[in-house]
C-alpha cells in the first residue's frame, strides 16, 4: 500500500510539473513596466504570460513579440503601435483594448474576445475565426493580402463566423480576407475595400455599404436586407439573384453593378 501511495505521488508530481506555468505573474509584469522607457522597453519577448490577469495595463513601453498570451486578459490595456507579430494568443481576452496602429502578423486568435476593442490603423493578418469583435473600431485598418510579400503562400485575415455586428470598418481594407458567415449587421463599411472578400452566406442586413468596393467578391446567400448601397461597387458579379433581400435595401438603383 505505501509503494502504491508513493507511486501515486510521484506520478502527480511528473503531472504538475508539466503543465507549465508563467513566467511572470502581475504584479511581475507590472514591475517591468514601470521601469521601462523608449530606450529601454520592458522585456516580454517570448515570455509566457499565458492565463494571466493583465487587464488595464499601459504596455506602449513593452516588447511582447513572439509572447505567450493564450487566454490572458487584456481587456481595456493599451498595447497602441506595438509588434505582436508571431505571438500566441487563442482566447485573449482584448475586449475594449486599444489596439490602434498594432502589428499582428501570423497568428491564430480563434474564439477571441475583441469587442468594444480599437483597431483602428491596424495591420492584422491572422486567423480570428469564431471571434467576437462586435462594437470594434476598425477604421482605416489594413487587414488586407500584401501580394507583393506572400514567401509562404498567400496568407490572409480569416474572419469566418465572428461576430462583427455595429464594429467600425469604414476605409477599411480587408482585400481578399474570409467572411464567410459572418454576422455584420449594422456595420459600418462605408468606403472599405472589399475586394477579392469571401462573404459567403455572410448577413450584411442594416450595414452601411456606402462607397465600398466589393469587386470580385464571393457574395452567394450574402443578406443584404436593409443595407445602404450607395455607391456601393459589385463590379464582377455575374448574377445579382446570388444576393439575398436585395429588394429592400436602401439606395440599391445607386449600385454599380458593371
Amino acid at each position: 500500500m505505501k509503494r502504491h501511495n508513493f507511486s501515486l505521488s510521484i506520478l502527480m508530481l511528473v503531472a504538475s510539473l508539466s503543465v507549465s506555468a508563467a513566467d511572470l505573474d502581475r504584479a511581475g509584469v507590472a514591475q517591468r513596466l514601470v521601469a521601462a522607457n523608449t530606450d529601454h522597453p520592458a522585456d516580454l519577448r517570448r515570455k509566457d504570460l499565458s492565463h494571466l490577469d493583465l487587464s488595464g495595463m499601459d504596455f506602449r513601453q513593452a516588447d511582447l513579440w513572439g509572447a505567450d498570451l493564450r487566454g490572458s486578459n487584456f481587456s481595456d490595456s493599451n498595447l497602441s503601435g506595438l509588434n505582436l507579430d508571431l505571438s500566441v494568443m487563442s482566447k485573449i481576452n482584448l475586449s475594449g483594448a486599444d489596439l490602434s496602429h498594432t502589428s499582428v502578423f501570423g497568428v491564430a486568435i480563434g474564439g477571441a474576445n475583441l469587442s468594444h476593442a480599437n483597431l483602428s490603423g491596424s495591420r492584422f493578418i491572422a486567423n480570428l475565426d469564431r471571434s467576437d469583435l462586435s462594437h470594434a473600431n476598425l477604421s482605416h485598418a489594413n487587414w488586407g493580402v500584401d501580394m507583393q510579400n506572400q514567401p509562404m503562400g498567400l496568407m490572409r485575415a480569416s474572419l469566418n463566423n465572428t461576430n462583427l455586428s455595429h464594429a467600425n470598418l469604414s476605409a477599411a481594407n480587408l482585400s481578399r480576407a474570409l467572411l464567410r458567415f459572418a454576422d455584420l449587421q449594422n456595420a459600418n463599411l462605408s468606403h472599405a475595400v472589399l475586394f477579392g472578400v469571401d462573404l459567403t452566406g455572410a448577413n450584411l442586413s442594416g450595414a452601411d455599404l456606402s462607397g465600398a468596393d466589393l469587386s470580385a467578391s464571393k457574395l452567394e446567400a450574402a443578406n443584404f436586407a436593409h443595407a445602404n448601397l450607395a455607391g456601393t461597387v459589385f463590379t464582377g458579379l455575374a448574377d445579382k439573384s446570388v444576393l439575398k433581400n436585395l429588394d429592400s435595401s436602401k439606395n440599391s438603383d445607386q449600385a454599380i453593378f458593371k
